[in-house]
């Protein structure tokens, strides 16, 4: 089958075959065609969604209570809210006139139950909300609609407002449409299998299809509360990044979001297309296990963070699409420091590994990523090491397999990426810091459990900064812990991506965000 304009407005395809038609060709104009990699899609039901692409998608089919706004929460479906003294009760009042895709009204029942249905179904991302207390017993009583349009959330035990709220703009706090989810239960599931695949929320856009590995359909909400200019999106599965870019060229796609650092280079200069870009809550680092001998010792922890070359890898390995950064947060979340106190400096970190008692160095295995731009990472990583005299051997594998042998504890040596759960410093701060018990019976497998690694120090400062109602106050606590976490911890950071996205030149709006669920496509427009 070949690709051709009224095939990509038609029928979604696994795999795209280019037509001979004329270059710079066009979609139609209420059609935005979008060539991105979205084989990670596991759900579409905001409950359950909890990858890169179903995030995204979400985001523009749905509204949540409140949204961030940069270093603060604004509201959505809610105009205000009120706080009790004690931090625990909050109170939200919701913006009158807002409507479901369908047309129904945006009702404070709705909200309520679209919290109680994230935590009674227990998916992956529904820790989010259970983290505050709340369980599938409870939460009917502590999340409640108490007219039609206010909403009372209780915490069973108080936490920092800015946690909370930032914790309910999640997309796991999406709002759906009660009556119009539950008609499609089916056996007790709270509409989670048709939601998989089907929309029912009040943002700028819903589900129209969905086929694994081929095409989302968006279609314009006509009950929206501004109307889109872009009646139609279509977001097509190309995981490679040679076709999306013949694509683009070809006029097949308006836009294209994964091309590699040669393509974008080969782009930057061509007034046919607009770059837009944008920092990522996504990081890339080097962890080492505490539990193999050598990486017992903090000296070698701190003889592989001078060993790498971070400017070196971000000019020649990632140019453009991912720059060094060294803290766990990453820059732009609250709370984030930009200071970068290593650089490539092989002389201490050999001196370093002599203190620990490895002047001729000691050969490691190094877990990674088999897909680009992981594999030339670890190679550049390979090669920085060997001149301290650690002497690695790549072991490639696909993402899957790398996870799980991490979270088994079984990696020696891995190098992974991390991207933000949710918008505030906490996710962050908990996974990588948070552990004081090393054993099995450890419910909160973090990255510090999975290295095997206990600091007391910042486990207490990550459960204090959760609980501290001053919003400067709790930033310094955050500020504190990277520092602190840059010095000690058995993890390199190194980099943090940049997400670059290219528009044909007659498509502009796409707004990319910090975390998936911050890229919008409401303001897209086609000329």
């Amino acid at each position: 089958m070949t690709l051709t304009r009224r095939s990509l407005v038609a029928a979604p395809l696994a795999l795209p075959a280019f037509h001979a038609g004329p270059a710079h060709a066009q979609t139609p104009r209420d059609v935005v065609v979008m060539a991105r990699h979205i084989g990670d899609i596991i759900s579409l039901d905001p409950a359950e969604a909890y990858e890169f692409s179903s995030n995204e998608v979400c985001t523009n089919c749905y509204r949540k209570l409140v949204r961030p706004d940069g270093a603060t929460v604004r509201g959505d479906l809610a105009e205000r809210w009120d706080i009790t003294p004690d931090a625990k009760r909050f109170t939200f009042h919701l913006r009158a006139g807002q409507s479901f895709a369908g047309g129904a009204a945006v009702t404070a029942e709705d909200a309520a139950f679209s919290l109680q249905r994230a935590v009674t179904l227990g998916k992956a991302s529904s820790f989010i909300l259970t983290q505050f207390g709340f369980n599938k017993d409870n939460v009917r009583q502590l999340i409640r609609a108490v007219d039609e349009r206010t909403v009372v959330v209780e915490l069973p035990e108080a936490r920092a407002t800015s946690f909370v709220l930032y914790c309910l703009s999640a997309n796991v706090a999406s709002v759906v449409e009660k009556a119009r989810v539950m008609a499609n239960e089916r056996d007790g599931d709270m509409g989670n299998q048709w939601l998989k695949t089907n929309s029912a929320g009040a943002g700028p856009y819903r589900i129209a299809g969905y086929n694994a590995n081929e095409q989302v359909t968006l279609m314009a909400n006509p009950n929206y509360a501004s109307p889109v200019p872009v009646r139609r999106i279509l977001i097509r599965h190309v995981p490679d990044s040679s076709v999306q870019f013949l694509m683009l060229q070809r006029g097949d796609a308006d836009i294209a979001r994964d091309l590699d650092a040669d393509r974008l280079r080969a782009l930057r200069s061509d007034a046919n297309y607009t770059l837009v870009s944008s920092g990522q809550g996504t990081q890339m680092y080097v962890a080492m296990n505490t539990s193999v001998p050598e990486f017992s010792k903090p000296q070698v922890h701190e003889a592989v963070k001078w060993a790498i070359d971070y400017d070196g890898i971000a000019a020649n390995v990632t140019p453009g699409t991912w720059s060094v950064h060294q803290a766990f947060l990453p820059a732009g979340m609250p709370g984030a420091i930009t200071e970068r106190p290593y650089t490539r400096d092989i002389p201490r970190a050999r001196r370093l590994l002599a203190e620990a008692g490895y002047p001729d160095g000691f050969s490691i295995e190094l877990d990674h990523y088999g897909s680009p731009p992981f594999f030339d990472v670890a190679q550049a990583l390979q090669r920085n090491l060997a001149e301290i005299g650690i002497r690695a051997s790549l072991l490639s594998a696909d993402p899957r397999q790398v996870l799980t042998k991490s979270r088994n504890r079984t990696t020696k040596m891995v190098l992974l990426r991390w991207s933000t759960d949710y918008f505030d410093p906490n996710s962050n701060a908990q996974y990588f810091c948070e552990n004081d018990d090393n054993s099995e019976n450890n419910r909160l497998r973090v990255m510090a459990w999975r290295l095997h690694w206990i600091d007391q120090r910042l486990t207490e400062s990550a459960r204090a900064a959760v609980r501290e109602h001053d919003p400067a106050k709790r930033l310094a606590i955050y500020e504190q812990m990277q520092r602190e976490h840059l010095q000690r911890a058995p993890v390199a950071f190194m980099l943090q991506r940049n997400e670059i996205a290219v528009l044909r030149r007659n498509v502009s709006g796409l707004q990319l965000g910090l975390t998936a669920d911050y890229t919008r496509y409401e303001g897209l427009r086609k000329g």
